[in-house]
């Protein structure tokens, strides 16, 4: 299985996850969803940078499988998670994020930038005040 998503827990309180530019398949975002499910077991204040930088369209199933995600885990983003910040340079997947958002808010406080070092600083500055 090629991955849709990779998860990287190196930088904790700082999670990236990066969309690999694979076509979203049935088992490949399942995998994603769990993935980005698993980074909250630590129970500890996190803020997460979404790089979509290579991301495809995901297909409405997809979309809407995401969407369910948000609002299952809910009470989780909101107890532990500080921000979320999305790198999306495409117009395209900017509009599916905000299909997404139309099925179900996003439950924390979130930007959208263009470039990965703008969502990183605007991260870093929200962690700084957080500790």
């Amino acid at each position: 299985m090629e991955a849709y998503a990779l998860v990287d827990n190196s930088e904790f309180p700082l999670v990236m996850i990066s969309f690999t530019g694979n076509k979203s398949t049935d088992e490949n975002f399942q995998a994603y969803l769990a993935s980005t499910k698993a980074v909250y077991r630590h129970e500890r204040k996190l803020a997460i940078i979404f790089d979509a930088t290579f991301a495809g369209v995901p297909s409405i199933k997809h979309q809407k499988m995401q969407a369910n995600w948000l609002k299952e885990n809910e009470p989780l983003m909101q107890q532990y998670c500080i921000a979320t910040a999305y790198v999306i340079p495409n117009m395209a997947v900017r509009t599916v994020l905000k299909f997404i958002f139309a099925l179900q808010k996003q439950p924390v406080p979130y930007q959208i930038f263009e470039k990965q070092q703008d969502a990183r600083h605007w991260i870093d500055g929200l962690l700084s005040k957080s500790h």
